[in-house]
C-alpha cells in the first residue's frame, strides 16, 4: 500500500515579509498570508484529502484553519512537523541565517537550537507514522522550509547541504508517493 503525500509550506507570515527568521517563534500570518491560506483551501479542495496534517506552530495551524476549519477533514497538529530551532537566532534577520546554516546541517544552532539534521529525524518518524495511519490515503501536510528539505532529502535523495544553501523557491506543493 501507499501514501500519497501533498506538502504545501504554511501561508506567508509578517516576519516573512519583514525578511525575519522566525524559527520556534509563533509568527503570524500577514494580510496577503491570510488570503493565501484561504486560497490554499480553494486550490486543494479538503475533499481530496483523508486528513491534513500540520506543525504546531502558530503559522502552520493558522494557514490550517483558514483553508480547512470547516472542511470535513480530521485536521492534526504535530510538533515533529515543525521547522528548524534556530536557538538563540530565532527572530534574527534571514540574511544572517542564510550565512550560517550551511554550519549546521550536523551542528545545532548555538542557545539551545537544533541542526537541520534533527529535523530530517523528526520527520522521518513523522513519515514512519504517517506510512502506518494512512495506507491507500492521500493526506496534506503543511508545514515549513526546513520540512520540505527533509521531505527532499529523505524522499528525493537531495543531499541536505546543497538544499539548505538554494535560495528560496515557493510553489504551490511538493507531491511524493510513499510506499
Amino acid at each position: 500500500m501507499t501514501v500519497h503525500l501533498v506538502y504545501e509550506t504554511h501561508s506567508v507570515t509578517e516576519d516573512n515579509e519583514a525578511g525575519i527568521a522566525t524559527g520556534w517563534l509563533p509568527g503570524r500570518l500577514s494580510e496577503a498570508g491570510r488570503r493565501l491560506a484561504v486560497e490554499l483551501g480553494q486550490r486543494r479542495p479538503a475533499s481530496g484529502f483523508a486528513a491534513v496534517w500540520s506543525s504546531d506552530l502558530a503559522r502552520a495551524v493558522e494557514t490550517v484553519e483558514l483553508a480547512y476549519a470547516n472542511g470535513g477533514v480530521p485536521l492534526h497538529a504535530d510538533a515533529r512537523l515543525r521547522e528548524c530551532d534556530y536557538g538563540a537566532l530565532n527572530g534574527c534577520p534571514v540574511s544572517e541565517l542564510e550565512r550560517v546554516r550551511l554550519e549546521h546541517v550536523d551542528t545545532p544552532f548555538p542557545g539551545g537550537g537544533q541542526s537541520y539534521r534533527d529535523v530530517v529525524d523528526a520527520t522521518a518518524r513523522f513519515l514512519a507514522d504517517l506510512r502506518r495511519e494512512h495506507q491507500g490515503e492521500r493526506v496534506l501536510v503543511i508545514a515549513h522550509s526546513a520540512n520540505r528539505w527533509a521531505l527532499q532529502h529523505l524522499l528525493d535523495g537531495t543531499a541536505l547541504e546543497q538544499l539548505v544553501t538554494a535560495p528560496f523557491a515557493w510553489r504551490p506543493g511538493w507531491e511524493w508517493t510513499l510506499t
